[in-house]
C-alpha cells in the first residue's frame, strides 16, 4: 500500500459488500468509512441493512465511521458527506490505520473520486419545479444561455443531470465557490458483482429474513416516535413499502413482492452508476462475488500489498 492511502469496495445491494470490508480491515489494522446515504440515520438499522454485527471479528469491533450520525428526518447531501469522509479519513491516516471506504452509494463515491466542488451549490427547489415541465432538448437550450465557463462541468446524459447543471449555473452567477484544501486521495478500488439471478436470490433471501425480524416493527417503531410517513417514504424502497403497508394500501403478500422488485431495480441502477464511473475513468477491479470472503479478501491483500490494479478475478 506504499503508493495508495484508500481502499474503496463497492458494489450492489446484497453484495455482501460489509463483511469482506471487515475482514480486509482486520488484516490491515483498518477503519471502515461507510458510504451509504441511509445508513447514516439512527433507528434505522433493519431497513438499511447495517448489520451491526458484521463489524465484529474474532470478539473485536472493527472501527468504523459515518453510522449513526444523524437522526431520522436531518438533512444530508453530498457535500456534507464529503467533509465527514475527509474527517475521518485524515483522522485515520493520522493513527497510522488503513482506511477502507465500503458502500453502494456511487454518487458518495464518485464525488472524492472526481473531486467536484459544485457538490457545495445547494439545491434550488422552486427552480428545480420550474424546470420539470421543461423537455430535454429545451433544458440543453437553456443550459446554452449560461457563461460557458459555467457550463463546462455540465453532464447532458439526462433531464435529472440537465436541471443540476442549470441549477450550478445559475448558482455560479452570483455566487463564488470556496476552494477547500483536502488531503490526495490515492485509491485502490474492488467491485462486487453477481450474477443477475444470483443478486435476485439473495435480495429476496434477505428481504424474507428482515421481514421475519423486526423490519416491519422498525417502521412502526419510527413512526410512533414522531418521524413523519413524508420523511419515511422520501428515504424510500423498505420504508416507503412498508408505510405503504401500515397505511392497508398493500396487502403483506403484496408487500414482499412489491418491494422485492424494487430492491432488485435498485440493485441494477446502482450498478448502472459503476459503470458510468468506469466511463468518467475510474478504474474498479471487479471480483466475483459468489466466491467466499476469504478467496475475494486474499485476492485483495494480494492487490493491496503489490498495487497491482489490472485484472479481474
Amino acid at each position: 500500500m506504499a503508493d495508495q492511502n484508500l481502499i474503496i469496495i463497492l458494489g450492489a445491494t446484497a453484495s455482501g459488500k460489509t463483511k469482506l470490508a471487515v475482514q480486509v480491515a482486520n488484516e490491515l489494522n483498518g477503519e471502515i468509512i461507510s458510504a451509504d446515504s441511509r445508513q447514516i440515520f439512527r433507528k434505522m438499522n433493519i431497513g438499511t441493512g447495517k448489520d451491526l454485527h458484521e463489524y465484529e471479528i474474532n470478539n473485536k469491533i472493527i472501527p468504523h465511521h459515518l453510522i449513526d450520525i444523524l437522526d431520522p428526518g436531518e438533512r444530508y447531501h453530498v457535500d456534507a458527506f464529503k467533509n465527514d469522509f475527509y474527517r475521518a479519513f485524515e483522522s485515520i491516516n493520522s493513527r497510522g490505520r488503513q482506511a477502507i471506504l465500503c458502500g453502494g452509494t456511487g454518487m458518495y463515491i464518485h464525488s472524492l473520486l472526481q473531486n467536484q466542488q459544485y457538490t457545495a451549490v445547494p439545491i434550488n427547489a422552486t427552480l428545480r419545479t420550474s424546470l420539470e415541465v421543461y423537455e430535454k432538448d429545451q433544458l440543453v437550450l437553456k443550459l446554452n444561455t449560461y457563461p460557458p465557463i459555467h457550463v463546462a462541468h455540465a453532464d447532458v446524459s439526462s433531464k435529472k443531470r440537465l436541471i443540476r447543471a442549470i441549477e450550478i449555473a445559475e448558482y455560479l452567477q452570483n455566487h463564488d465557490i470556496e476552494e477547500k484544501y483536502r488531503p490526495e486521495i490515492k485509491p485502490l478500488i474492488f467491485g462486487l458483482k453477481n450474477q443477475v439471478e444470483l443478486t435476485r436470490a439473495k435480495i429476496l433471501s434477505r428481504l424474507e429474513h428482515r421481514l421475519n425480524n423486526g423490519m416491519i416493527e422498525e417502521v412502526s417503531h419510527l413512526i410512533a416516535s414522531g418521524v413523519s410517513k413524508e420523511i419515511l417514504v422520501f428515504y424510500g424502497l423498505e420504508y416507503k413499502f412498508i408505510v405503504s403497508y401500515l397505511d392497508g394500501l398493500l396487502t403483506y403478500e403484496q408487500l414482499k413482492l412489491n418491494l422485492g422488485i424494487a430492491i432488485c431495480q435498485y440493485a441494477k441502477r446502482q450498478n448502472t452508476f459503476f459503470r458510468k464511473m468506469e466511463k468518467d475513468g475510474v478504474n474498479i477491479v471487479w471480483l466475483n462475488a459468489a466466491l467466499s470472503t476469504d478467496l475475494l479478501k486474499a485476492h485483495i491483500l494480494e492487490k493491496a500489498l503489490s498495487g497491482g490494479l489490472n485484472s479481474s478475478y
